[in-house]
């Protein structure tokens, strides 16, 4: 396991292994011993000890029994759980999730709110600010505690400067400085990532792609983007741009989207296009439990997804259809990077096999049979944590790789 989310030392090699050691411990399941440490890293066990004793003396890594359920249980290392506070923030275009964690990435507390993306940077900065001291004070911590956040938000990051650039469902958000502002607002470190990418590091640290080093993670919400982890590491692009699948052509004369293009499919098949399809159903077929819902342009993808899973043909017809179109756009995806898998998560996701099962036959259909046969497509198991989760171990490297450079 080498993928690491971290910026390289420089100071010396000791210091390099530091931080992978840290890595290793962190992201291996149910702790790592000393000997397989020192076999991971190609180190003699005398070099493992002498770096173990310097974070163990931090208090950044203890010492516990291992969780084998019979025998001799080896004595393995984990990170100290009580070391430290981080919060995870995921802001999509119509909520925000945000969980307070420990140092092992134990989720202490969790909150999910309404939120409106469109309103604003400060505006929902600041309501976020309130989600955030709400939560801290709840469980009687102080925001002097934290020692990191990582924020996801649904547009391009340009990551030197800590900032949206030209985001296509954030109005108001352009060149905002996300970063700064929260940092005045909290007085720790922060980090700023695109929601996808988070959802594929939180999928790969804890969820449905663990140990993956090839994977993409579909967020499917309101807008649908994604996040590729290439070679153990998220690709951003150019000008972090990368991952906007919920802009590739669907339909050359389709509805208009929200960059301004026609037949993206974001304008297809988002949380968005979905509502639009229900309501265009309610008003033409009366059986149709979405009829029910009054008045009927209040129909939101949430209402179809209910309906769906309650039997209604009609929404279960538009779910299918929006997996059919979104299996196109992951087809041309794997044909281009060969993931060996795709994890489809967001709001949408929560639908399940009416979702997955079209994007799966139309990926087979539409994909080269090598690449098809070779790649796994499955929803998201954190499912909407993915993205927050991801934020806590952006926060959890902030802090974390903080404490190991120092000691």
């Amino acid at each position: 396991m080498s993928t690491s989310f971290w910026t390289l030392p420089t100071q010396n090699v000791k210091n390099l292994n530091r931080h992978a050691i840290v890595d290793l411990i962190r992201f291996t399941p149910g702790g790592i011993s000393r000997v397989e440490l020192a076999r991971h890293m190609g180190l003699t066990r005398a070099a493992v000890t002498s770096i173990v004793n310097d974070l163990t003396k931090a208090g950044l890594v203890r010492e516990v029994e291992s969780h084998y359920p019979a025998g001799r249980r080896p004595i393995v290392l984990e990170v100290n759980p009580s070391r430290g506070y981080v919060i995870g923030v995921d802001m999509g275009a119509t909520h925000v999730t945000v969980i307070l964690a420990d140092f092992a990435a134990q989720v202490i507390a969790e909150v999910e709110e309404p939120l409106d993306i469109s309103a604003g940077a400060e505006e929902c900065l600041n309501r976020v600010d309130k989600i955030v001291r709400s939560l801290i004070f709840a469980n009687g911590l102080k925001l002097s505690d934290i020692s990191a956040v990582g924020i996801g938000v649904p547009g391009p990051i340009d990551i030197d400067a800590g900032m949206v650039i030209e985001p296509p469902i954030m109005p108001g958000w352009d060149q905002f400085p996300i970063r700064d502002y929260l940092k005045k607002l909290w007085g720790c470190e922060i980090s700023l990532g695109n929601d996808a990418e988070l959802g594929a590091v939180g999928e790969w640290a804890y969820g449905a792609g663990r140990g993956e080093r090839n994977l993409a993670y579909i967020k499917m919400g309101t807008g649908i983007g994604a996040g590729l982890l290439l070679e153990g590491q998220i690709y951003h692009g150019a000008t972090g741009s990368a991952g906007e699948i919920g802009h590739i052509t669907i339909e050359d004369n389709g509805p208009i989207c929200t960059c301004g293009n026609r037949g993206c499919l974001e304008a297809i098949a988002g949380g968005w296009a979905i509502a639009r399809e229900a309501v265009t159903a309610a008003k033409t077929n009366r059986r149709s439990q979405l009829a029910l819902i009054t008045p009927v342009e209040s129909i939101t993808a949430r209402d179809v997804i209910t309906a769906a899973r309650n039997g209604d043909l009609t929404s279960q017809k538009i779910m299918i259809d929006a997996g059919a179109h979104l299996g196109t756009a992951i087809a041309s995806l794997v044909n281009l990077f060969n993931p060996s898998m795709v994890v489809i998560g967001g709001g949408v996701a929560q639908m399940g096999d009416l979702l997955i099962d079209p994007v799966r036959k139309t990926v087979a259909e539409r994909s080269l049979h090598m690449v098809s046969r070779s790649v796994r497509i499955t929803s998201a198991l954190l499912g909407r944590r993915s993205s927050a989760m991801g934020a806590v171990v952006q926060a959890l490297s902030l802090s974390l790789h903080q404490f190991a450079e120092l000691h």
